[in-house]
């Protein structure tokens, strides 16, 4: 069996490419072949590969590919993101692209039940082929090179392509409040600009704040375990997410989190069980300086994070039932 996994963007170090990466792994053991394609503007491609099935990554993005391509896929399956379930699912010029990129599909993957009661409400027509699958996540990521981190500093990551979605200059803005009260705050920022806009005012704010906040670019992923190991907490600020595979990775690790309240972070972070997640901006420092100041409630919900991580983020598990739906497919 040969598989086509078709992402946005595929050579940015973004959360999609992360996690058709650790599919096609994963797969692989199973003895699955895979192919990962780019299905954006760095792909003009009008075949397809020799392939038993296409599974897209975007079901807005893979419908545009698809509709540019000579032979268009008789049989495939689509996996919902954080984007489609919050802008193009709704917005008017690309809702229709959306529906019939869903209706068309033999299965769709969701990452929890949440994105699947929107579908369900919104394309009734789909009941009967989603798939809640919850993301898998690798092994934490080792590192041979040392954590640079000052001392006696308090280091809080974000890891994030930085485009409007993912909300940054906000995370800026909060934590200098924390860093006008404590002097030993710091923030590393790290992942691709997208949008250039956006890439322009966060640099801008980095420059402002260089004492205390650092932009370290595009990271790739296998070199990312120095920066984790560096972090005492990892933030996800987005107004929307699918299934954040930053925040899989850090709650392995037993590293806190403190994330906004969107669909695909709730689906992971259980509040003040297994991270923090905040609704606006006085509850962001409230657990912010709550965590910065409890070495015991770190530990405590850092462990009940990986141990979670653990029972219900199974990366064999995500390949094996990806595998049974691409068999029931091709059957």
């Amino acid at each position: 069996m040969k598989i086509i996994l078709a992402t946005p963007n595929y050579h940015q170090q973004r959360g999609n490419t992360v996690t058709v990466q650790r599919i096609s792994n994963a797969l692989k053991k199973l003895e699955i072949q895979t192919e990962i394609i780019s299905i954006t503007a760095d792909n003009q491609q009008k075949q397809l590969p020799a392939a038993d099935l296409f599974h897209g990554f975007h079901a807005y993005r893979s419908y545009q590919f698809m509709k540019q391509l000579r032979d268009k896929p008789e049989t495939y399956v689509i996996t919902i993101t954080g984007t489609d379930l919050s802008q193009f699912l709704y917005e008017k010029s690309t809702r229709p692209d959306v529906i019939d990129s869903l209706t068309g599909a033999g299965a769709i993957h969701v990452f929890n039940e949440e994105a699947k009661s929107t579908l369900l409400k919104e394309i009734p027509e789909t009941a009967g082929k989603i798939h809640v699958i919850p993301q898998g996540t690798d092994e934490f990521l080792e590192t041979d090179d040392k954590p640079e981190k000052e001392p006696d500093t308090f280091q809080f990551l974000l890891p994030a392509g930085i485009r409007k979605i993912k909300n940054v200059p906000e995370a800026i803005r909060m934590l200098k409040k924390l860093h006008d009260d404590h002097s030993n705050v710091r923030l590393s920022l790290v992942g691709p600009i997208l949008e250039e806009e956006e890439g322009t005012l966060v640099k801008q704010l980095v420059e402002e704040n260089k004492d205390w906040v650092h932009y370290h670019g595009q990271v790739e992923h296998e070199k990312m375990g120095t920066l984790y190991h560096s972090a005492d907490v990892l933030l996800n600020t987005s107004i929307s997410e699918g299934q954040p595979s930053t925040i899989l990775e850090a709650m392995k690790a037993g590293i806190p989190v403190l994330v906004s309240n969107n669909q695909g972070n709730r689906s992971i972070v259980t509040h003040e069980q297994t991270g923090f997640i905040y609704h606006e901006e006085n509850e962001f420092l409230d657990y912010a300086e709550k965590i910065m100041n409890n070495y015991n409630l770190r530990q405590t919900i850092g462990q009940a994070a990986a141990s979670y991580i653990s029972k219900h983020h199974s990366s064999e598990q995500e390949a094996s039932r990806l595998a049974e739906i691409y068999q029931q497919l091709l059957d």
